[in-house]
């Protein structure tokens, strides 16, 4: 990760810098919300990179969420998760 962050971005060529976001996601009406990401963005662009692994890690936790929601009939709320 440490060639990513002075290589710079992939899509603008700006800094990337490490960071702790909240990213959103919506399903079938019900949206979930996770916070505590750890991620590289860019400075400029704002794009997201994760590290091995960390996007794949991501979608299984979001996933989950959305099941639970399903699961309990929560469809039109909101669900928040923290990492």
């Amino acid at each position: 990760m440490k060639d990513f962050l002075r290589s710079g971005c992939s899509e603008c060529g700006g800094a990337v810098r490490s960071r702790t976001i909240t990213q959103e996601f919506e399903r079938e009406g019900l949206r979930v919300s996770v916070s505590g990401i750890r991620a590289l963005v860019c400075t400029k662009c704002e794009a997201v990179y994760f590290e091995p692994g960390g996007a794949q890690a991501l979608v299984e936790a979001v996933n989950g969420l959305f099941a639970l929601a399903k699961r309990n009939r929560q469809h039109k709320g909101k669900l928040v998760g923290a990492i």
